[in-house]
């Protein structure tokens, strides 16, 4: 007997099974990142974007389809991380909207949602580049409007439109050269695949492992419903630091989780060099606690009895939400304000100086999300606030905050680097009006070449260039400039690409892991190599990065 509806219990299984698969193949999917710097971060933005979402889909009882569409749509748009995570936000977003009103889905609906889905994504992307995620959610579509001709069954209309997703994901570095040299498939695709495989599974009714569901980052999510119940199960908060004597291998850090999952709940366990933080929920602390020292020293160690604290924190929550609202309502708006997104102590100093309201820490791996930005905005007072994202993987998420803003005006300024972003701040004039400043601010970023100096992380060929595990990069605003052993000769070479006659401003912004006196020497060395140029040299602070190098 054939299926040809999907109801909303199993849509949500869909759902759920989908992001814990695509949660499971995340570290894959970010080592298909064909960029060999360590920004290898498609898949975290992905499984972050769609466990913003799973988190509130799973938290639904007896919903309707309504509801779980509102859920996924709200939830993976408001967790949209970086391009990728964007762009399958959208892809949400667009499907949700189609099947909304719908009682089941058939095969019809179901293509018609891929379509819109896809329209809805390509929408988004100002300039859309074919062998990406794009081009496997249009592969998708075209393939169910035409199953859909055909069959109602959907025993035979998903899994034909799965293998041919995998088709158009196998064709992806014949689209995108820079696939085929590096010799993989689009991360995002990946990604994308990951999804409808997982809920395939579920469709199929497989067992699926929820687990990274409810543990997004090893933690597990606390439903509303439980929160506001007065009988907590486990009455200990209990969190601390092991200070451990050698390194947390992956099977004692999966081992620890287990024992703690026996005796608790809401599990945070992350283990970063040598300190691991430990969160979990029990009716026994001293158990964790016994467990842990077996592991190392233990440090800020704290037991809440939540029991105690339940309707305090209520209280005090309410009365929080009540002052500020008072506050908001006292202090008017001034006329402009600024929010910047950051990458070191150094910059973010800058950008102070400038008078930057707010200030977003980012970056090549940690790329804010739109929540992130929403946050920002509703931190910053003021009438017309300008948005600098300061990296072309956040662009889309500033835009996406910008059309879920109603009662403020932003203004997204698209600068792809830091240095931008300060060339933006400085142009602004408090005299003219906010159409000027915006023509200004986007005239002066388009004078501002940027380079910046990192290493490899693994072997590959990229813009005919061979490159090894270890080696330094010259990256410019269009790629790989040069390619060497040295961080200042690299830098040398790059600068020679980036100066041109009519240069008049070299700025240079030395890293986290370059001494002050390095970098003063360097410093010294570029104003020799151009007696022409004026050279100015900050503390930026960043990590990765040796230097980042403005060109103006």
């Amino acid at each position: 007997m054939s299926i040809k509806t999907i109801d909303t219990k199993m849509l949500q299984k869909m759902f759920l099974a989908g992001a814990a698969n695509l949660e499971a193949k995340k570290e894959f999917i970010n080592e298909l990142n064909v960029f060999p710097v360590p920004d290898g971060d498609t898949g975290t933005n992905m499984t972050l974007t769609i466990m913003s979402a799973a988190k509130e889909v799973s938290a639904l009882k007896e919903a309707d389809m309504t509801a779980i569409s509102k859920a996924i749509s709200s939830g993976s748009l408001r967790g949209a991380r970086g391009n990728s995570g964007v762009i399958l936000s959208q892809l949400l977003r667009g499907f949700t909207k189609e099947i909304r009103d719908c009682k089941e889905i058939d095969v019809p609906i179901l293509a018609k949602a891929c379509e819109r889905a896809t329209a809805t994504a390509y929408k988004a992307v100002m300039k859309p580049k074919e062998g990406t995620i794009l081009t496997v959610a249009k592969g998708i579509a075209q393939k169910a409007a035409e199953l859909a001709e055909t069959t109602d069954d959907l025993e035979e209309f998903l899994p034909e439109v799965l293998s041919h997703a995998q088709e158009v994901l196998d064709k992806t570095p014949e689209l995108l050269p820079v696939l085929k040299e590096a010799g993989v498939v689009d991360s995002g695709g990946q990604g994308l695949l990951e999804v409808l495989t997982g809920a395939y599974d579920a469709f199929l009714g497989k067992e699926i492992d929820y687990s990274a569901i409810e543990s997004s980052g090893g933690t597990k999510i606390v439903k509303p419903s439980a929160q506001a119940e007065a009988d907590i199960k486990f009455g200990y908060c209990t969190e601390f630091i092991i200070m451990t004597e050698k390194a947390f291998t992956d099977q004692e850090e999966t081992e620890f989780k287990a024992y703690l999952e026996s005796i608790g709940d809401s599990i945070v366990c992350v283990a970063d060099d040598d300190i691991v933080k430990i969160h979990v929920h029990t009716n026994d602390p001293g158990l964790a606690i016994q467990k842990a020292l077996t592991y190392g020293q233990l440090s800020r160690m704290k037991i809440d009895n939540m029991r105690e604290e339940h309707q305090e924190k209520l209280i005090r929550d309410a009365e929080k939400v009540a002052a500020q609202q008072k506050k908001e309502k006292k202090e008017p708006r001034k006329p402009v304000g600024f929010i910047a997104v950051s990458i070191g102590e150094g910059m973010n100093d800058i950008f102070r100086e400038l008078g930057v309201d707010y200030i977003i820490e980012g970056g090549q791996t940690m790329n804010p999300s739109t929540e992130d930005m929403l946050t920002a905005i509703d931190h910053v007072n003021a009438e017309h606030i300008f948005i600098l994202p300061n990296n072309k993987n956040i662009i889309l998420a500033a835009n996406q905050a910008q059309s879920l803003t109603k009662d403020k005006d932003i203004l997204v300024i698209p600068t792809k680097t830091v240095p931008q972003g300060i060339t933006a701040v400085i142009n602004y004039m408090p005299e003219a009006d906010i159409d000027t400043n915006v023509d200004v601010m986007k005239e002066g970023i388009a004078n501002v070449k940027t380079g910046q100096i990192t290493y490899a992380v693994r072997d590959t060929r990229i813009d005919d260039k061979e490159i090894h595990e270890g080696d330094i990069m010259g990256i410019g605003d269009a790629g790989i400039l040069s390619v060497g052993q040295s961080v200042e000769q690299t830098a040398k070479e790059m600068l020679s690409k980036l100066v041109e006659e009519d240069s008049e401003l070299i700025s240079l912004y030395y890293g986290q892991d370059v001494l002050e006196e390095d970098a003063l020497r360097f410093a010294k060395e570029v104003e020799e190599l151009y007696p022409d140029v004026d050279v100015d040299m900050h503390a930026g602070g960043q990590p990765i990065y040796y230097y980042v190098i403005s060109v103006e």
